[in-house]
């Protein structure tokens, strides 16, 4: 067995997990942790014979580490060593190293909340912080407090790049334990930094030619997604033509098992590879035979909008992290150079780490687990706490569902959160057997459970089922994904044993394709703005449009299955769909509909309509108008209107907001100085939250907008202020202040401090600037010339007279000449005039 650097810290890792039940592994890619650990813990003696079980999160990930961990024991998978992903397992009677993906550990929890038999839980990978990692780890801690006390299930976090102090605390402080690595020294090349809107392809094309001519030995090309890394592979072809020298091979989740073999594997003798790959290959794959990677600084990164519900992808920038990692992948058997296609400059600007997927994810599957678990995000412990926001919006979504009631999780939610997918295809796959329409319904979650099968054939599902079916044959390179599909849907089907409890008599119509995608996605039931128009509004109060032509825009109502949307666009992208036949909300979709009593403002009109309205989300189905409403509904609708619009929307006039300034002014001395006030708050934002309460008695004789504008709406705040304020009010906040001149100057409180602009000759023989509100407030002073011209603005006029006044002085005196401009204006006469009398 050859030497790895991670060796060097399996005795300390073994004399950690001896006295502690977990432990934090650092250690780069490379290091070995994922081949070495697992065995090398497998006959420690705290082990006691049971099975060590080892997350990846990745399911191609998984497969690999458990082949090589078997081929170090000289054994095939699924004897001492086997694994289970998903739609595939290898175990035997003998298996007790088992490496599972993330979702396979959060259903055995929830099964088995102890975990018997199961000593060792080892997180591979956990850097990339995964959701389902996230998860796992909160219920693997509280299973253990709860049903572990007399053999504690022991815990090891592993990585290539961690926060490690911030995991050891959430470990009860636990031991971090570190290996250096061995990695040969890796040349850094620098591109300039690319321009909004440019491809990378040409860029990256580019780059491979330069790296094939200039550096021996295989190539790893890091890009964003998919779609990159076709059109990457058909440039290289076109421009490599016929040499058979090098081997493009594409890595990604979606290939199946042949091409990822033959993208991991050393290249036959005499060949190079170039591996375009996306993340994936960023630590949980070792590729063989890469000296030279290609990093073009990208990733695609889904990202959930709780204000739509929907997740878009965005590719973004990676982490300094991971650029790292990157890099390293070329310094594994010899020196070795990284490509960034990014600059020095640029590179000093990435974030330091990338975000947590539970930050920025669609909740609704952690959920329903913690939901099924029976705690909330509270009473678990995280590295990151669920975003409170995002966790509101899964729960509506489950509710609409039906599978919580009252935060409680119903026996639908039961069965929903027992079976392998997302919450809405769960939901589908349920109602879709009570309908008996099992075997379409389980199509249907395989298609909207895989990436889509044929991206570009138009977007109708009714096509993609046609290859389910065998209708239809998948263009060159979709058989894969049609396989797995297929594979997918009888997984489904084995799990749906029951009984249709409420079967439709026409199956197979058409129109129940429809239905099933309702069923998964009632917030995108859509209905189109204008006939045979592109753009449709959805049930969730967005817009979704065709950006190409398609058959389905003859239809009025459609279902959206998958949309997207770049940064910046207002519109969502329509990638799937189906008709959808709207005489189903008034049988087996009924329960998506709502009926509403709405009382408001027609704004075309500016009148007040009342009618009853029959909903699905936010697209109204039906009308009728609503007679003989009482006057506490007629009034709640007009203070909505006011909400909405804002305060405006009343007769205010410049006079009472300065009203309403000086009482803010009064009441905000009063908190600054004890903490409370008898001043009411009279901020917009208090006025529009207890519009109830002082705009609604006045409120009888409005029935129209323009009715507004007769309130009197100077009486109404008025009387906000309770005697004797209004008397305090004028002595405390006045409208004037007398200055010496004589004159009464009106102070302008739309600002703070308060402003009173004077003519700089009004004001000699004033020592110090004006005081309000007892002498708590200074004024601001804006010193204005014969013209009325600002020339000084000040809140100390004594320091101004004492050292500014002789400047000033001078160019008043250069440009108003005929103005009295005393050289002491302290002991000089205040004047509103050019001089005083009588000089």
């Amino acid at each position: 067995m050859i030497s790895l650097p991670i060796d060097e810290v399996l005795p300390a890792l073994r004399l950690a997990l001896a006295e502690r039940h977990e432990a934090v592994l650092e250690a780069p890619p490379g290091a070995g942790k994922t081949t070495r650990v697992p065995l090398a813990l497998l006959n420690e003696p705290w082990l006691a014979g049971q099975k060590i079980l080892m997350l990846e999160p990745r399911r191609l990930a998984a497969r690999a580490a458990a082949e090589r961990l078997a081929s170090e024991l000289g054994e095939k998978v699924g004897e001492t060593v086997g694994y289970r992903i998903r739609l595939e397992s290898k175990v035997g009677p003998n298996t007790r190293i088992e490496v599972v993906t993330e979702g396979i550990l959060t259903r055995r929890l929830q099964h088995d909340p102890a975990l018997e038999g199961v000593g060792l839980l080892i997180f591979d990978e956990f850097h990339e912080r995964s959701l389902d990692a996230d998860l796992a780890l909160a219920l693997s801690l509280n299973g253990r407090e709860l049903f572990r006390d007399e053999q504690p299930l022991k815990i090891l976090l592993m990585s290539a790049t961690l926060e490690g102090e911030r995991l050891a605390n959430i470990l009860d402080d636990a031991p971090i334990l570190r290996s250096e690595g061995r990695m040969y020294p890796v040349t850094m090349r620098w591109g300039r930094p690319f321009v909004p809107g440019e491809f990378i392809e040409p860029r990256v094309v580019q780059t491979v030619l330069d790296a094939i001519n200039d550096e021996s030995g295989s190539l790893l090309v890091f890009l964003p997604g998919q779609a990159e890394i076709r059109r990457v592979n058909q440039q290289l072809a076109d421009a490599l033509g016929s040499r058979s020298d090098v081997l493009l091979c594409p890595l990604h989740g979606e290939l199946d098992l042949a091409a990822q073999r033959a993208a991991i594997e050393p290249a036959p003798k005499g060949l190079r590879k170039v591996v375009l790959a996306t993340n994936i290959a960023e630590t949980s794959l070792t590729i063989d035979g890469v000296r030279v990677v290609i990093d073009a600084g990208l990733a695609r990164v889904p990202r959930f909008d709780p204000g739509s519900g929907m997740t878009r992808l965005d590719t973004q920038r990676i982490s300094r992290a991971s650029a790292t990692q990157r890099a390293g992948r070329a310094g594994r058997l010899e020196p070795g150079v990284c490509y960034r296609l990014w600059s020095e400059d640029q590179h000093a600007q990435l974030a330091a780490y990338g975000s947590a997927e539970i930050l920025q994810a669609d909740l609704a599957g952690l959920a329903l687990q913690l939901a099924r678990w029976g705690v909330t995000p509270e009473q678990l412990i995280w590295l990151d706490v669920p975003p409170g926001a995002s966790y509101a919006q899964a729960q509506q979504l489950l509710e609409r569902l039906g599978a919580l009631r009252e935060q409680k999780l119903t026996s639908h939610g039961q069965a929903m959160a027992e079976l392998p997918a997302h919450p809405r295809i769960a939901h589908l796959l349920i109602r879709g057997q009570d309908l008996g329409l099992a075997d379409m319904a389980c199509d249907v979650a395989a298609l909207l459970g895989e990436r889509d099968i044929s991206r570009g054939a138009g977007a109708d599902v009714h096509s993609r089922l046609a290859l389910l079916s065998g209708e239809s044959r998948a263009a060159r390179g979709g058989q894969g994904g049609v396989q797995r599909a297929k594979q997918l849907a009888r997984q489904y089907r084995g799990y749906l044993r029951g009984k249709a409890t409420q079967p439709v008599t026409d199956p197979d119509h058409p129109r129940w394709l429809g239905a099933l995608l309702a069923l998964a996605y009632p917030d995108r039931i859509a209905l189109q703005r204008k006939p045979g128009g592109a753009e449709y509004r959805l049930a969730n109060g967005r817009a979704a449009v065709f950006t190409e032509s398609d058959v389905l825009m003859k239809h009025p109502w459609l279902v959206i299955a998958d949309l997207g949307s770049r940064q910046g666009q207002r519109e969502e992208r329509i990638y799937l769909a189906a008709e959808f036949d709207a005489g189903l909300l008034d049988g087996v979709l009924s329960e998506q509909v709502s009926v509403v009593d709405q009382l408001d403002w027609d704004e075309r009109e500016g009148v007040l309509r009342a009618e009853r309205q029959r909903k699905v989300g936010e697209l109204v189905l039906s009308r009728e108008p609503l007679t003989g409403l009482d006057e506490a509904a007629r009034t709640q609708a007009l203070i909505n209107l006011v909400r909405r619009k804002g305060l405006e929307l009343l007769p205010w006039t410049p006079e009472l907001r300065q009203w309403q300034a000086r009482v803010a002014l009064l009441r905000q001395l009063d908190m600054q100085a004890q903490g409370q006030s008898e001043w009411p708050d009279v901020s917009d934002a208090a006025l529009l939250a207890g519009l109830e309460d002082w705009l609604a008695p006045y409120l009888g004789r409005v029935s129209r907008l323009s009715h507004f504008a007769n309130l009197d709406l100077s009486s109404i705040v008025h009387n906000l202020l309770k005697w004797p304020l209004p008397q305090r009010l004028e002595e405390l906040a006045p409208h004037h202040i007398k200055v010496p001149s004589g004159s009464s100057v009106r102070l302008d409180y739309s600002e703070h401090p308060p402003i009173l602009a004077v003519r700089l000759q009004e004001l000699f023989g004033l020592a110090d600037t004006p005081r309000i509100a007892g002498g708590r407030q200074v004024v601001k002073l804006h010193l204005l010339s014969p013209a009325r011209r600002p020339v000084q603005v000040t809140q100390d006029l004594a320091n101004f007279w004492k050292s500014t006044y002789d400047e000033v002085k001078k160019d008043l005196k250069g440009r108003y000449p005929k103005h009295f401009w005393p050289d002491d204006p302290l002991v000089a006469q205040a004047t509103a005039r050019a001089k005083p009398k009588g000089t």
